[in-house]
């Protein structure tokens, strides 16, 4: 007996046989997941920028930059804790090099491409490199600060990047001097000062509160910002 059933009889969704539909739906989705995992838009970094990495810094740079670019992308879709764990592994495996050292200047704050093009840096490169490759990877502004702090075992100031995910909630310390990721509470041997982002700047008070204020301690911050925005 004949199985097939005549045109008319068979199952079509707005005249579309039902097997092209299914076929429809499963590309459709492929393309929303793969729009919501890697969003262009956000993660590619220019050639022009590479090839200038390659020219002052060597092949070497170009590989970090790759790589960085890379665990953008891959850790996407990844929860906060998550990208936290990946990108403060990533960038603490850069040797620390004083600033004198790297940039024959007392205090330079680098930006991530030239941290990581240059593959050495001190404390505040870390916490910036941090602080703007979360936020490239969706994680909220709102829940970073960078803070500087007194490393109280060294007798010396430094910075560090804090993680709150929500008001109230008890800040993460993302830093270079110790690996792990901890609550702010079981690093004793870090005294607040002052944190910023890229809206507002905080003064440490007793027990951990702050008051946003303006201040022009962060003018290398701005200098930062400036050739950021040149692709420097």
């Amino acid at each position: 007996m004949n199985n097939v059933l005549p045109r008319s009889k068979r199952q079509t969704v707005m005249g579309i046989p039902l097997k092209g539909v299914v076929w429809i739906l499963i590309l459709i989705a492929g393309l929303l997941q793969s729009i919501i995992a890697f969003p262009h838009d956000i993660f590619h970094l220019d050639q022009n920028v590479l090839l200038q990495a390659k020219e002052k810094w060597g092949k070497q740079a170009q590989v970090r930059l790759l790589s960085w670019e890379n665990l953008m992308r891959r850790e996407w879709s990844s929860s906060d804790r998550e990208k936290l764990e990946k990108v403060n592994s990533f960038m603490n495996k850069i040797p620390y090099r004083e600033d004198i050292d790297v940039w024959g200047v007392p205090d330079y704050w680098a930006t991530p491409v030239e941290f990581l093009g240059r593959g050495a840096g001190d404390c505040e490169d870390y916490a910036i490199a941090k602080y703007f490759t979360l936020k490239a990877m969706g994680v909220s502004e709102q829940k970073l600060k960078i803070t500087y702090v007194k490393a109280l075992q060294l007798g010396k100031t430094h910075m560090v990047l804090t993680y709150t995910d929500k008001p109230g909630d008890e800040p993460l310390v993302l830093d270079n001097l110790n690996k792990s990721i901890m609550p702010a509470s079981e690093r004793s041997d870090l005294m607040p000062i002052f944190s910023f982002n890229g809206t507002e700047l905080w003064m440490a008070q007793q027990r951990g509160q702050g008051e946003s204020t303006e201040s022009s301690r962060l003018k290398p911050w701005r200098n930062l910002l400036k050739r950021m925005s040149e692709n420097k």
